[in-house]
């Protein structure tokens, strides 16, 4: 490779690099693994090694990935939060333990569990936690410290006080809560994280503290970077004192004199790294003395006393025995390949997602084939390729028919995933009730997945609404149920009917609402009666609410299935209509349906329907014979125009007041 080859390949190599670092560090939302991002940086080192001139000042290798998001207030760390640098083989370790020889003669070292996290200071004063922050670029990151007093495991108050502390640790989600977080993601359909590390960013990083509350994140603390009181000579030293403070610390570390024992210790934290309850994805070999460190110095990006081994990621070969069809909340089918189980990065493997109809044309997966696995971030199992077919093997066909109802299965313009569009279908009804009653749903304490399952299987319920019909003692008769149980359950379903609307509107599990958009549509629809009568185009007049959004809620609305589920909720005894709207005091315009068309002087829709529905009235989007009244601002369009036509009468502003006995709003 001459120069100018080499520039070309370095320049391209930046771009890639920028791009998934701004994507894995920025956005949570990486498109490669970790080991291909590692490899194009390496490859980068290794055109900049041989071509020195070629080296700028703002290459990935000459800075710290990530950047503060505008989210947060800013912070400048005074110590630099700089990052590893990494080996993949056992010969850059040793050549590592050279370097360290010929610099300071005789090492010892430390060696840790390298977590895979979101790494953050926290800085304390005489004991109290005073703020907590984001690495960001190594210089400026986020302060953070509301969300970073949610997590349970960091410490706002330290066993000892000390004048001043800081200490560097590692922000993580545990694989089980992980998991659990991306079937919860999966069960509503929503895009899940692809790995623990971005889970744990992007719950860390969120606006709303509660978020990152309710996501059960976790720390382990494993540097200090500032300390006023006391003096520490080395490193384990420091870890101990740590553990004192009340901070938890890597759950091994040890001091080694031998570089073959550090190897030694590297290969088992390799062979056991699939046991551990965090996501792991390498070890730290770290200088022990203090004394040392200073003397060997760092780079502008990492320090030279330490080195970060990466485990490459474990594939396995297996055969692909069958293809399972899964029918979603939605009904979104998601097919999933049952192979030959196989030991991975510590645990069985006998499962994996194979995502959609795409995904298999793609990799032309087939039954019977040899298809290559590992496990994406170490956890979750994915089909990396296709290595050979099976002999008289055929290319893969999703079914056209809904494999729980026989329904056809369409696939909308711009989807990638086959659904079944039967309300009705059976196989959607659970996974429907799981998120009825869930936390940010309705909210029905006690209802799991196990006793839904249950109802379903005993004929006990067939649409949401049967939940606030249920026969007591035949629930009681359920397994793990009795009375007790059965009487907080009752309690919870009584307590649910009391719910915010939004939480009602979410809970209806309409395609593309998250709730987010149940709480916009309960702000600007402040009853479920006006939300079965508005169109699309009113409902993407609502700030931030976008057109697929819109058509989706609308239709939904439209829908007969939709009206009976309302009206049986209705029956039950739901509440309907948002809470922080007033009760009727006045029923003056009882029986009449308004239309609102045009823009009020002073009024908005939201106020005006407000005002109707508070005196008894009712507030239509359409124009029919059965409308009482046109309430008419400026620029009306063709509601107008009809209204004219049919004779209804048409009220200005000032009309309308008079007809409700008000001068301004809030009389």
């Amino acid at each position: 490779m001459d120069i100018e080859q080499a520039r070309k390949a370095a320049e391209k190599l930046r771009q890639q690099i920028e791009y998934h670092g701004q994507k894995y560090y920025v956005e949570d939302n990486p498109e490669i693994s970790d080991y291909d991002y590692d490899m194009m940086l390496r490859e980068l080192e290794g055109i900049e090694l041989a071509f020195p001139e070629l080296v700028t000042p703002d290459s990935p290798t000459q800075h710290v990935g990530g950047a503060a998001s505008s989210k947060f207030e800013p912070v400048t760390h005074s110590v630099p939060m700089e990052s590893l640098h990494d080996s993949f083989s056992e010969e850059e370790i040793r050549e590592f333990d050279r370097k360290m020889k010929a610099a300071v003669g005789t090492p010892a070292y430390v060696v840790e569990p390298k977590f895979d996290g979101l790494s953050v200071s926290l800085e304390y004063r005489n004991g109290i936690l005073i703020r907590g922050s984001t690495r960001g670029d190594g210089v400026v990151g986020e302060d953070v410290t509301e969300n970073i007093r949610t997590i349970r495991t960091v410490p706002l108050q330290l066993k000892k006080s000390i004048p001043f502390l800081e200490v560097r640790g590692e922000i993580y989600m545990s694989n089980e809560n992980f998991l659990k977080l991306v079937e919860k993601q999966e069960l509503n359909e929503e895009r899940p994280f692809k790995n623990p590390r971005n889970a744990a960013a992007g719950s860390l990083r969120q606006k709303d503290s509660s978020i990152t509350a309710q996501r059960n994140l976790d720390i382990y603390v494993f540097n200090i970077q500032q300390i006023e009181g006391i003096e520490l000579h080395n490193h384990k030293e420091s870890l101990d004192y740590l553990t004192d403070l009340g901070f938890r610390t890597p759950p091994f570390y040890h001091v080694y004199e031998n570089i073959e024992d550090v190897l030694s210790e590297i290969r088992r934290i390799g062979e056991l790294r699939g046991t551990f309850s965090f996501p792991l994805d390498g070890a730290v070999i770290k200088i022990n003395d203090f004394a040392q460190r200073n003397l060997i110095g760092s780079t502008s990006k990492f320090p030279k006393w330490a080195e970060a081994f990466k485990y490459p990621p474990e594939e396995k070969e297996t055969v692909l025995l069958d293809i399972q069809v899964n029918v979603g909340r939605t009904g979104v089918l998601t097919p999933t390949g049952i192979f030959e189980p196989v030991l991975l990065a510590g645990t069985t493997v006998s499962r994996a997602t194979l995502h959609n109809e795409d995904f298999i044309k793609e990799k032309d997966v087939r039954i019977g084939d040899t298809v290559v696995l590992r496990k994406a971030g170490e956890i979750i199992p994915e089909v990396v390729a296709v290595k050979r077919h099976a002999p008289q093997s055929k290319p893969y066909e999703m079914p056209v028919r809904c494999p729980s109802c026989g329904s056809p299965v369409v696939r909308e313009e711009g989807e990638a995933a086959l659904r079944c569009d039967n309300t009705d279908c059976p196989a959607q009804l659970l996974r429907h009730l799981i998120h009825f009653v869930s936390r940010d749903a309705m909210d029905i304490d006690g209802m799991g997945p196990a006793l839904l399952e249950q109802l379903v299987q005993n004929d006990l319920v067939h649409s949401p609404a049967d939940l606030y019909q249920l026969d007591k003692e035949r629930v009681e008769q359920l397994e793990r149920m009795g009375k007790k149980s059965v009487e907080n359950m009752a309690a919870a379903i009584e307590k649910s009917k009391s719910n915010e609307l939004y939480r009602l509107i979410y809970a209806l599990g309409i395609r593309h609402i998250g709730q987010k958009a149940a709480k916009l549509l309960a702000k600007e629809f402040p009853s479920i009666d006006q939300l079965l009568t508005a169109t699309a185009e009113e409902m993407e007049e609502i700030d931030g609410f976008g057109h697929i959004m819109a058509q989706s809620a609308a239709c939904y609305f439209a829908l007969p299935q939709t009206t009976e589920l309302i009206q049986k909720l209705r029956d039950a005894g739901v509440q309907m209509r948002d809470l922080k709207v007033e009760e009727k005091t006045d029923h003056r315009l009882e029986g009449k349906t308004f239309v609102l068309t045009g823009t009020l002087p002073h009024y908005t829709r939201q106020q005006a329907s407000q005002l109707i529905e508070k005196l008894g009235g009712k507030v239509s989007s359409s124009v029919s014979k059965k409308t009482s009244y046109v309430l008419a601002g400026e620029e009306a369009g063709s509601k107008l125009a009809k209204a004219e036509k049919l004779g209804i009468p048409i009220l200005s502003e000032d009309e309308f007041l008079n007809l409700c006995g008000q001068e301004e709003i809030g009389e």
